[in-house]
């Protein structure tokens, strides 16, 4: 009757050739994978994001995790801005810039002086002032562009006046919600900064609402992003499908220009955050 085999002699070991073709293997695998990753996280760029407002300049470069801050107003020029970021950034690597601009803005740049600045914004040589690409949009449209979660998102901005942004699948289409007419006034005249410290914050409050489902539904929005500097009057609960923004998602949209979609430093808005994409599928209209 033949011997039968034991366990142990049918798990033999493998001979050290195979031992060594398997180490070889595995590694090659995860070594090839991680070579892919570094060179994307190599080919994005170090970007500076700069959201200029009516009352405060702040900034922050990818990478780190405290907005610094200067006061903006009427004594606040371009190269004056610039002047006082390179100082404060000092120590901050960066090699291109996002700015967020409190006026409308074309392909070139500014194309209009901003009411509560300096004079010289349209015209100005930005990129040869900072050093590195400088690319410029709405500061509502850079706020917008952080807050998106995918599908229609409307996106209004109470601050100064009224910023306004509609993104429909990763299309970033600029508008000029605050040119309505309200009554006698514009929007901007009714829901901006003065008519808040007229009005009273109750009484901002309640027109405020008033008006977003009715904006929510002529634009066919799944949701409402609230954002700018009043928007924290704006206080729970609002309406359905309707959330506040958070003051870090302008960061978030200025990486964002730049292909940077997360920055694992610190985190804005919910954990669940889905389909907000990458900067090769948006376009800015």
């Amino acid at each position: 009757m033949p011997t039968k085999r034991s366990s142990s002699a049918a798990r033999a070991p493998a001979s050290p050739t195979a031992k060594r073709a398997a180490r070889k293997r595995t590694p090659a695998k995860r070594t090839a994978k991680a070579r892919t990753t570094s060179a994307r996280t190599k080919d994005l760029p170090c970007v500076l994001t700069v959201d200029i407002g009516g009352s405060k300049i702040k900034f922050l470069a990818s990478g780190q995790t405290e907005p610094r801050s200067i006061k903006s107003g009427k004594d606040i020029s371009p190269a004056k801005m610039v002047a006082e970021v390179k100082r404060l950034s000092k120590g901050w690597k960066y090699t291109a810039v996002s700015l967020g601009y409190p006026g409308l803005v074309s392909a070139s740049g500014p194309v209009a002086e901003p009411g509560n600045l300096g004079p010289g914004w349209v015209g100005f040589d930005y990129a040869a002032a900072f050093g590195c690409p400088v690319r410029i949009v709405n500061d509502a449209a850079m706020q917008a562009l952080g807050s998106y979660d995918g599908g229609r998102m409307l996106f209004l901005g109470y601050g100064t006046g009224v910023g306004s942004v509609l993104i429909v699948q990763h299309t970033v289409i600029p508008l000029e919600l605050g040119e309505l007419r309200w009554g006698d006034k514009s929007f901007s005249e009714t829901f901006g900064r003065r008519a808040f410290e007229k009005a009273g914050e109750k009484r901002w409050r309640e027109r405020v609402l008033e008006t977003i489902p009715s904006l929510q539904r002529a634009f066919l929005a799944d949701y409402i992003v609230l954002g700018g500097g009043n928007s924290k009057h704006l206080l729970e609960p609002l309406p359905p499908n309707v959330r506040l923004g958070h003051n870090l998602t302008a960061f978030r949209g200025g990486y964002r220009l730049w292909g940077i979609d997360e920055m694992p430093s610190w985190q804005v808005d919910s954990p669940d955050r889905s389909g907000s994409g990458r900067l090769g599928n948006w376009r800015l209209l």
